[in-house]
């Protein structure tokens, strides 16, 4: 197998299996059964400490707000809390999980095109850190709930700046046609701003933007920055705006196959720094507080999933299919847009690869397929399929399509684990169903 995935603590044991926080992945799957997410505690922190470190290393003022879209419950959000965090949500539901999770109300920070009143008014009475307005409408009704109040809040305007990126594809203009933000091309941007300064309990105190995921380079952010300043420093001048916080989002890559070649997390940063240092000095505005919302890049690759193997079926001189028990239900990013992804057979980790396969899931779909080629040792029944970089966005969009429950997911570190969220059972499937009752 290729050893460059075994992130963190993952490695393989003199029992031949891999391990993750020092605890053997097949002992794990016996006692909590499968499909299983496994998160290593250790790698999240160690990546939430590469952030916070290599701001404090630059000497700047900043937050590191973890997206948490990627992966939310109770325990994650009490992890980043401990580990220094800030912490982005876009829902009500997300905003509850943080209240249950005794996360500081001072670094939540609320996303999301369309925030409904009553999500609103929850995140007033818990007092958050910051709203990030989205659209004119947004910025009406928090203007008239602040008022009614008497409620002064802090928002920061998301605009979109002409950039795009995805991977190594930059497009200058093709974000005007977007779902979020204020665009800065059509005069969106200054029109919203100036609508917020003169609103009674709205503080603006900056701008934000978000240029894409899966960021292998830092052209992007470069370009969205210079921007952002730009029109800033244009903003100051004509009407007195001053930028107190530029958050720049976040995007960063992370390793899913092997084509994937991600810069070391530091360096986002210190482009990012060295890029508003030197633009913010060009346009003679004072520097910035600098946000950033890692999601994918602090958990992705942090967990794995681990499946038990089932039916194999042979199409001759085309296709070995390998079927495991998941798929779709618990990762549905290969159906949904084609993500790739790599494994390994947990149980016979250090085997030769002698056999091609592509694991297909059990739901009855034909998009259902995790994996399309893969090289294993011969693969057998009851063998444990790991999946690697499964943490961003395979809970967090899991369904129960065919009424299948979702798994359980599972934190390890140093020899420990905690089951942090359980497996759904039957009856939790049909606990809010109604059973047929007038209409015969």
């Amino acid at each position: 197998m290729n050893h460059d995935f075994l992130v963190g603590t993952m490695k393989i044991n003199t029992a031949h299996h891999l391990e993750i926080g020092g605890i053997d992945t097949v002992t794990l799957t016996k006692e909590y059964g499968t499909p299983l997410f496994v998160y290593d505690v250790f790698q999240i922190k160690q990546q939430c400490q590469t952030f916070i470190q290599a701001f404090k290393e630059l000497g700047v003022t900043a937050q590191v707000a973890y997206a948490s879209k990627a992966f939310s419950c109770l325990a994650i959000y009490q992890l980043m809390a401990k580990e220094g965090m800030s912490l982005d949500v876009v829902s009500g539901g997300e905003l509850y999980t943080a209240i249950q999770a005794g996360f500081p109300k001072e670094r939540i920070h609320f996303h999301g095109n369309n925030k409904t009143e009553k999500e609103i008014l929850e995140a007033l009475d818990y007092q958050i850190g910051c709203f990030v307005v989205d659209n004119f409408d947004e910025l009406a009704l928090l203007n008239r709930l602040t008022t009614a109040r008497k409620q002064v809040v802090n928002i920061l305007l998301r605009v979109t700046p002409g950039v795009e990126a995805h991977t190594h594809d930059y497009i200058i203009t093709g974000q005007t046609d977007s779902k979020f933000g204020f665009d800065l091309l059509n005069g969106q941007g200054e029109q919203a701003v100036k609508l917020a300064m003169e609103m009674p309990y709205i503080r603006l105190k900056g701008l934000h933007s978000h240029i894409g995921s899966q960021i292998f380079e830092t052209d992007g952010f470069v370009m969205a920055i210079e921007k952002l300043l730009m029109q800033a420093a244009e903003w100051q001048q004509t009407f007195g705006f001053s930028l107190e916080i530029l958050n720049v989002g976040g995007g960063f890559g992370i390793r899913y196959t092997e084509e994937d070649q991600p810069l070391p997390l530091a360096h986002y940063i210190q482009q990012i720094v060295s890029t508003v240092k030197e633009k913010t000095k060009q346009f003679a505005l004072k520097l910035p507080e600098i946000w950033i919302e890692p999601g994918r890049s602090v958990v992705g690759d942090a967990g794995i999933t681990l499946y038990e193997v089932g039916s194999q079926k042979e199409v001759p001189n085309i296709r070995n299919y390998l079927a495991v028990d998941g798929g779709m239900t618990d990762n549905i990013r290969p159906a949904l847009y084609d993500a790739k992804y790599t494994g390994v057979l947990a149980n016979r980790a250090d085997e030769t690869a002698e056999e091609t396969y592509s694991i297909a899931g059990k739901c009855c779909e034909s998009g259902d397929m995790l994996i399309w080629d893969l090289p294993l040792p011969k693969a057998h029944y009851q063998d444990i399929l790991a999946v690697f970089a499964t943490g961003a966005y395979g809970y967090a969009m899991a369904n129960n399509y065919n009424r299948i429950p979702r798994p359980a997911v599972v934190f390890v570190e140093n020899g420990k684990k905690q089951v942090v969220i359980q497996r759904e059972s039957y009856e939790n499937l049909i606990q809010l169903d109604q059973p047929l009752a007038d209409f015969y």
